[in-house]
């Protein structure tokens, strides 16, 4: 694609960023994003919900605030009973409601596959936005959710997840990140941030220090897992894992010490997943205090270090 030479275009495509920021002539720029996928989950309702706040990470991960929101809907002609449809708009809205965030209107289209998300716009400090390109040696690095809903969901659509655990699976893709950008705002001291989604943990992190020139080192034994997710990994592989560590892997280096099935697990397309902050070392303690005081069980993964060769470095 062409370059953007708008020089009120903040951030585009370039950095592989969450969403794009273009300036106004005062005040906040404007944050813009879409995402939209097919349903996670059974339930209509929770799929509305995990579909809003998915969209609306996109924004809390660049340091904004998101404003609005137009839904993005395709559905089929028939088979499809107006309650689910209903239900699966309802779940998005109340999502919406709950962050804040107004619904503008939309736009629908038959498709033989369910799909269903957003487009939002949101206002962020042109002087604090956390873009991929802003890690430094020696940041601290945060996450603020566990891993492992791709696997988790492959496993319930083959009928080998525990209830308890697609439970809390769930749970934590329709919770929003609004609290824990919100604790890491307050805190200070943010570098940079994405939110881990398709590309997983290992993507995600790949595409800052890529962008931001550093390595980034990962705890294997230190990132949360959702509970017993690791004994399903063999059996349960998503499509988008393998494409991930296709497409990364060259750059990425895992110690030794990291069994196969976490290493797999590092790369598992996530959905809704939490926030990855790099964050200056003498602000991280402050920043885990005010997530932890914010009811986000946050865990710090990780650091930036001088570029080794490797993007990532799993240890």
């Amino acid at each position: 694609m062409p370059l953007n030479r708008d020089p009120r275009v903040l951030i585009d495509f370039r950095t592989a960023d969450d969403a794009g920021v273009y300036a106004w002539e005062g005040g906040p720029a404007l944050v813009q994003t879409v995402d939209f996928f097919t349903p996670i989950v059974d339930d209509p309702y929770a799929y509305g919900q995990i579909a809003a706040a998915n969209a609306l990470s996109d924004v809390y991960a660049m340091g904004g605030r998101p404003v609005t929101a137009l839904a993005i809907a395709g559905f089929p002609a028939k088979g499809v009973d107006r309650e689910t449809i209903a239900a699966i708009f309802r779940g998005g809205y109340d999502k919406l409601t709950e962050a804040g965030v107004a619904l503008l209107g939309g736009h629908t289209v038959q498709d033989p596959e369910i799909k269903f998300g957003y487009a939002v716009t949101g206002a962020v400090d042109p002087q604090r936005i956390w873009s991929n390109a802003g890690a430094q040696v020696g940041d601290r690095i945060v996450l603020t959710k566990p891993i492992g809903t791709g696997v988790v969901a492959t496993a319930v659509k083959n009928g080998r997840a525990p209830q308890a655990l697609a439970a809390q699976a769930t749970e934590s893709m329709r919770t929003l990140n609004k609290a824990a950008a919100e604790a890491l705002a307050a805190a200070g001291g943010v570098h940079a941030c994405t939110d881990v989604t398709g590309f997983g943990l290992i993507g995600h992190a790949s595409e800052v220090a890529n962008a931001s020139g550093v390595t980034v080192v990962i705890e294997a034994a230190r990132v949360p897992l959702f509970d017993g997710v690791l004994s399903l990994v063999a059996r349960n592989r998503p499509g988008g894992l393998a494409n991930n560590r296709a497409h990364f892997g060259a750059l990425v280096k895992v110690g030794e010490g990291v069994s196969e099935d976490l290493a797999h697990l590092l790369y598992d397309p996530q959905t809704s997943g939490g926030l990855l902050a790099f964050i200056a070392a003498e602000r991280t303690d402050a920043a885990l205090q005010a997530l932890r005081a914010a009811g986000v069980a946050a865990v710090e993964i990780g650091r930036a270090v001088e570029p080794t060769g490797n993007w990532v470095e799993v240890r």
